[in-house]
């Protein structure tokens, strides 16, 4: 056996390398691991509003109901991008209302935030898969500022309230949280999913047949018109009111929205969701989606769907938002828990049996 002789230079090189290669396995297995990077954030994301949660429910927006309907397009749209999405003239579709908070039991009036997630599947196959909230942008630029403010908004247990100074730090290092704080703040309870605004926060780009990409975000605008106040008081008393109006409704008529794109301008930030466009930017109607029927989502094909909002068709692409990829992340680990526990037979309560 040679021994090591540590006065060559081939002799360092090769300790060299093996030390490169020594720590490339270790970031690897700690990747995996998801002891760093991204994934540890978007992990972060998906927490457990109960303890114990029950087995089977959504981490996010645990309380909803599966829809089914279509979508009929506007042939226009066709000129910005060669989706088969605005080509197709009527496409059926699968989608969830819900409302956002975690514990799947919870009562209607708990959140001012509701939910529409949705996938439309065309006759090739492609997959349009798109999860919106009733807030018309993001409350910080970057995902780890939203876990942020999450612990800085968290009641102190002492008062019951967040505490100002932890509120204060936290907006100091993300000031654009601010607008955010107070429009949710002076924000009423919506009285109906049916006559709500469901907003895509994040950039997508369309794509043209001859490559030219344009930046866009949307939103689903309602055909309903909102309940006056004192009708919806009288309906926020019982704990299922939304999703009791919403079946009741349905049963006397479909219900719709129109699918609205906001065309950006050059300048306008296409990787900060907390930065809503200037309201004169172009609007068009790119379809109109109608709601036909709902189902139990213990029994409805949407229970089993991870309404990831990055899978999109040919012809519409991600935008460099990081809130997409983080929002991604943690739906991937979410449906991961989740259909882990249905698979172990855990899940009694969310699939109905």
């Amino acid at each position: 056996m040679s021994q090591l002789n540590l006065r060559s230079k081939r002799t360092w090189l090769a300790l060299a390398l093996i030390a490169v290669i020594a720590t490339t396995l270790i970031t690897a297995f700690a990747w995996t691991a998801g002891w760093i990077g991204q994934r540890k954030t978007t992990e972060n994301l998906v927490t457990e509003a109960v303890q114990p949660f029950p087995a089977g429910f959504r981490r996010a927006h645990g309380k909803g109901i599966c829809y089914v309907g279509n979508f009929r397009p506007n042939k226009d749209i066709m000129s910005l991008s060669t989706a088969r999405v605005f080509s197709q003239p009527n496409i059926p579709i699968i989608g969830r209302f819900s409302i956002g908070t975690g514990d799947p039991h919870a009562v209607d009036s708990s959140t001012k935030t509701i939910s529409m997630a949705l996938l439309l599947t065309t006759d090739d196959k492609q997959q349009w898969r798109m999860a919106m909230n009733n807030v018309p942008y993001f409350p910080t630029h970057n995902p780890e500022g939203f876990l942020a403010m999450r612990k800085a908004t968290a009641p102190d247990p002492a008062t019951g309230k967040p505490d100002p100074e932890r509120v204060a730090r936290f907006l100091q290092e993300y000031p654009e949280a601010e607008k955010f704080l107070k429009m949710t703040a002076a924000a009423t309870p919506p009285d109906s999913f049916a006559s709500a605004t469901f907003y895509s926060v994040n950039t997508f780009l369309l794509v043209s047949e001859n490559g030219k990409k344009q930046p866009i975000r949307w939103m689903m605008r309602p055909h309903e018109a909102q309940l006056p106040l004192a009708e919806t008081k009288q309906q926020q008393s019982t704990d299922n009111f939304l999703f009791d109006d919403l079946r009741h409704t349905l049963e006397e008529q479909p219900l719709m929205w129109d699918l609205v794109l906001q065309l950006a301008q050059p300048n306008d930030p296409t990787n900060d969701p907390s930065q809503p466009w200037p309201q004169d930017r172009q609007q068009i109607i790119a379809g109109t989606l109608q709601v036909t029927s709902v189902i139990d989502q213990a029994k409805g094909a949407c229970r089993d769907i991870n309404f990831d909002p990055s899978i999109v068709p040919a012809g519409i692409e991600v935008s460099d938002d990081p809130i997409l990829s983080a929002r991604s992340g943690a739906y991937s680990h979410s449906f991961n828990r989740r259909e882990r526990e249905i698979g172990y037979g855990k899940a009694t309560d969310a699939v109905g049996k």
